[in-house]
């Protein structure tokens, strides 16, 4: 087993997911945050690792540490492509099929010899979603094929061909052209900037970054003219179509600006739009703009919620739970809870509450919006639940997974079931009344306490999950849909409601879910109404994307000189 240094610029997916893969394989691992070369310096000296590893970085090692230690970096593209924007060129090119690749970091930016590389097919998505899902799959199987080699003594497998350095890309190099550029032109250059930085563009004489895009099947229009609107989204009309806009960030002198949803952005302006109702009710699909989306295979009903970034504000916690209540009135037997492709959910929307008048009231509006759907899914009594996490969750979103009867989830994914990582946020959701129930109070309070990821195989040893399937979406789906039909079987069904609902009554007998809600809440309103600043702080520092400034000491485990309590693989155990 190695030690390896994380160097890396944040914490974000593709470094957690690593993290976890190293962790169960165990590595002794501690993550850097790459803010300056005297601190990176420092962090390895400090460390002494076999190596270090870089998931995810926006400027050159410094030569004194890859000159001593070997450093792999992790480039989100195929052999030979160099430079930062490597995924933003391949969804604007239309290349049918990328990869990534394991290369050690030389004075050649992305030219060093290539210790491993994989590939995979494009997918007609944003850029933040083929991050989150096929480069982190390929980049999990290029990462442990080289260490596999390192640890054998081997050399890189070879030296790079030379694709040509592609430099950054402008916002010169995805202007849109609203008279000339069809839909799928419009989508493809939005999504090539999805996530960071955005299309910039001008809407309402305002120049705004546009994010989120989605084709638009029936609506037309003058090319360039925003002509709807649908919960927070805006339709604007291309050369023969339109495309939906989910997100937009205000450009501002000051800098100082996040995105939020485009209604929101907009303000007066998007009062005036039209309102485009989706095709069917609340419980059908939502064509164009995917938010909430129902369907039924027997007496089985599926409840998709594709909300970015996993976020769900007031609102869509509202609309949400109004499609609950109308599937629970349908005549199945089993309701499963999709969440999206990329996220089941993440909690609290805290772009939304950011940008509120007040924070602390739109928290607390957000806050109760969520424990009513969480008690509705907990109430149910007609019907046995499903949560099937296909994608990542965190936070608020976790605990309100576990208000379903049986929660399963793809292998592959990420889970961050922890509050304290937002300024010390307590949380609810009836996280204590359904953490307990399932983990025992000790390993609850670890679990809180908690600050790493967790991966689906320990988050299944420690309760927190039934089952688990994957890691491919195809698999993880049959076995969801496999489980949904066993639950259903009639022969099968009526017993297990009616132990759904003794349990529920004895619990309640013990102590109510309303007084599990008020403890709870009393402990948020001093997080959002309290003396201590921390929650409003973090929020604001992680919606502005504000550089970090140090290394977390739960994640910089190479500065520190206490015992600290981590996960390594299903199992919790102290550390020094």
């Amino acid at each position: 087993m190695m030690r390896i240094l994380l160097l890396t610029h944040s914490f974000n997916s593709l470094a957690q997911r690593l993290y976890l893969e190293l962790a169960a394989r165990g590595h002794e691992l501690s993550v850097e945050f790459d803010i300056n070369d005297a601190t990176t310096m420092e962090a390895v000296s400090l460390f002494a690792p076999d190596l270090v590893l870089a998931p995810y970085l926006k400027r050159a090692i410094p030569d004194a540490v890859w000159r001593a230690t070997p450093c792999l970096i992790v480039h989100p593209g195929p052999p030979g492509d160099r430079g930062p924007s490597a995924l933003d060129w391949a969804i604007l090119r239309g290349e049918p099929q990328w990869g990534v690749t394991v290369l050690q970091a030389t004075a050649e930016l992305d030219g060093g010899p290539v210790w491993a590389s994989a590939s995979f097919p494009m997918r007609p998505a944003s850029k933040s979603s083929l991050y989150r899902n096929e480069v982190t799959e390929a980049a999990v199987g290029a990462v442990l094929e080289t260490l596999e080699r390192f640890q054998r003594g081997d050399r890189p497998a070879s030296n790079p061909s030379d694709g040509g350095w592609r430099p950054l890309v402008r916002h010169a190099d995805r202007r849109i052209d609203w008279a000339r550029d069809n839909s799928a032109t419009v989508v493809g250059k939005i999504r090539s900037a999805d996530g960071h930085p955005g299309v910039e563009d001008t809407l309402f004489e305002r120049t705004f970054r546009l994010f989120d895009a989605w084709d638009e099947p029936r609506l037309t229009g003058l090319p360039g003219q925003v002509i709807a609107r649908r919960f927070g989204a805006i339709c604007r009309a291309t050369r023969g179509g339109a495309v939906w806009i989910g997100q937009l960030q205000p450009v501002l002198e000051s800098g100082a600006s996040f995105k939020r949803p485009a209604v929101l952005a907009l303000g007066e302006a998007a009062q005036a739009l039209p309102v485009s109702e989706p095709a069917a009710d609340a419980l059908g699909a939502s064509r164009g703009y995917p938010d909430i989306l129902y369907e039924e295979d027997g007496p089985v009903g599926y409840l998709h919620f594709e909300f970015y970034n996993g976020a769900m504000s007031t609102a869509q916690c509202e609309r949400l739970r109004q499609a609950y209540t109308e599937a629970c009135r349908r005549p199945t037997r089993v309701i499963v809870l999709m969440g999206g492709r990329d996220f089941w959910s993440n909690g609290l929307h805290l772009h939304c509450i950011e940008a509120a008048a007040s924070p602390a009231d739109e928290s607390w509006r957000n806050i109760n919006a969520m424990d009513d759907l969480a008690r509705d899914i907990l109430e149910s009594d007609r019907h046995l639940t499903v949560a099937a996490l296909q994608g990542n969750a965190g936070a608020g979103g976790v605990f309100l997974a576990l208000a379903a009867d049986t929660v399963h989830a793809r292998r592959g994914i990420v889970l961050n079931p922890h509050y304290r990582n937002m300024g010390n946020l307590y949380g609810s959701e009836y996280w204590t009344y359904l953490l307990p129930r399932r983990v025992g109070s000790e390993r609850a309070s670890a679990v809180l306490q908690h600050r790493l990821p967790l991966d689906v195989d320990s988050a299944r040893a420690l309760g927190l999950l039934d089952a688990a399937a994957g890691p491919s979406r195809p698999e993880f789906l049959e076995h969801v849909r496999s489980v949904a039909r066993e639950l259903a079987d009639p022969a099968q069904f009526q017993s297990r409601l009616a132990a759904k609902r003794a349990r529920r009554a004895d619990d309640e007998a013990r102590k109510p879910l309303a007084q599990y809600r008020a403890e709870e809440l009393g402990r948020m309103r001093l997080n959002f109404y309290g003396f201590d600043p921390s929650y409003h702080v973090a929020r604001h520092r992680f919606v502005h994307r504000t550089p970090q400034a140090w290394t977390p000491l739960y994640l910089a485990r190479h500065r520190t000189k206490w015992g600290q309590v981590h996960f390594s693989g299903p199992i919790l155990r102290q550390t020094a």
